[in-house]
């Protein structure tokens, strides 16, 4: 009998490489891609597999619940990457993080609900936890976020909890850590900074530049979501991390190298409010299930770095035509770079 799953947000960065992933390593499955198609989420970025007889592309919001039923149709689980993810773009306004990451989780689950879904998988963030100066949260640990994506994020991952715990929908939530990779939209760090630095333009890095995240590929992320999306328990929740732990200058500064880029490009600029100093996440529940990253940080940056080297026609639109990225990236960085 075939499979058939509804991934949201599957134009996006990890939704793509998911969607990919699932394609290519489960032959007798079907997905259902729902995306909204906001400024991250492309097309492009699913091309290679668009004429997969097993792949449909539903464009739609996951606030409609009109849209959701019809993508829902005949699925028995579902992986919910969709949401409004990056924390500066919260800090310029949160209303849009919280209509999807919290909205559009209720009408997901409530649908999830009415048929029955078999599994239903809340793709959630390191960044529920908050800050931590020494030592590693757990899943046990109080969700203290700081910001207003991370609050969102930790609505929709309480909501979701709520829906096994009071209806016994069959949740399962993930939190992982900072991801990197191929299809990342140019304005988190890694491409971000890769991008300014094949064309000479200045690297703003904020603040001191030893603000601490854990990195994690993004094939070692979707290996992991597959993983307890079959064999995950309900109700629990599974931390992924990479075991990466790198302060920002160091990324920036092994981007430079290799590219063969000066450390003059630096610029550090003033640093973001509310910045949290340190992620950090034991893994180790998962990793006794049987799931281990496999990408080394070392060997897994440098292929990214390739990627974008190698895809600049995927990039070059985004950072020179897409309006929206040139305004955000104005507001951002326009006063800090001076």
């Amino acid at each position: 009998m075939t499979t058939r799953i509804l991934v949201t947000g599957g134009c996006g960065f990890i939704g793509s490489n998911f969607v990919r992933m699932v394609l290519a390593e489960r032959p007798d499955w079907e997905v259902v891609n729902l995306d909204k198609l906001t400024y991250a989420g492309r097309l492009e970025n699913l091309a290679d597999v668009a004429r997969d007889p097993r792949y449909r592309f539903v464009r739609g919001d996951i606030c409609s619940p009109e849209t959701v039923r019809d993508a829902m149709t005949g699925c028995t689980a579902a992986v919910n990457f969709a949401a409004e993810t990056h924390v500066d773009r919260s800090l310029l306004g949160a209303a849009h993080f919280i209509e999807t990451d919290m909205k559009g989780v209720l009408v997901l689950l409530e649908e999830a609900r009415r048929v029955g879904l078999q599994r239903f998988v809340q793709i959630s963030t390191d960044e529920v936890y908050g800050s931590i100066a020494q030592g590693s949260f757990t899943e046990e640990s109080v969700l203290n976020p700081r910001n207003p994506y991370a609050a969102s994020k930790a609505g929709g991952d309480r909501l979701a909890f709520a829906y096994w715990a009071t209806y016994k929908v069959p949740v399962v939530i993930t939190r992982a850590s900072n991801n990197y990779g191929p299809f990342q939209y140019p304005e988190k760090l890694i491409p971000l900074f890769v991008t300014n630095a094949l064309r000479d333009e200045s690297l703003p890095l904020y603040g001191d530049g030893r603000n601490v995240r854990d990195w994690l590929h993004v094939a070692d992320h979707c290996r992991a979501v597959l993983f307890v999306l079959e064999h995950g328990a309900e109700g629990e929740v599974y931390n992924i991390a990479g075991g990466n732990e790198r302060e920002n200058i160091e990324i920036t500064n092994e981007v430079l190298r290799v590219l063969g880029k000066p450390a003059s490009l630096i610029r550090k600029v003033e640093d973001r409010v509310g910045h949290d100093r340190r992620y950090s996440l034991d893994a180790g529940k998962l990793r006794r299930l049987g799931w281990e990253p496999r990408v080394s940080f070392e060997r897994g940056l440098e292929e990214t770095v390739r990627w974008y080297v190698e895809h600049e026609a995927w990039w070059r639109p985004i950072k020179d035509h897409d309006g929206e990225f040139r305004r955000y990236y104005q507001e951002q960085y326009g006063a800090r770079l001076g």
